[in-house]
């Protein structure tokens, strides 16, 4: 099963190795048909601690590194504007 790709814009890098990141997808409503957006935060692993606020990032389903962390960010797409 090949491992999942998201994007989204990092919300904390307070802790060390650790970034939240803030994943918005745009789904329709089951009855009322309507396009809504649904957010979720990951926590994902940033070895060099590279990633700030307001960046665009993408992470990676990986094996567990900790309790919550289960997503590596891999690469900067830019800033969010």
């Amino acid at each position: 099963m090949p491992k999942r790709i998201l994007s989204g814009v990092v919300v904390s890098s307070n802790a060390n190795k650790t970034i939240t990141v803030d994943v918005t997808r745009r789904i329709k409503h089951k009855l009322y048909k309507k396009i809504i957006r649904q957010t979720k935060k990951y926590h994902a692993h940033d070895e060099n601690n590279e990633f700030n606020v307001g960046d665009m990032v993408s992470i990676i389903e990986s094996k567990p590194i900790s309790k919550l962390k289960k997503w590596r960010a891999i690469s900067n797409i830019g800033e969010k504007s």
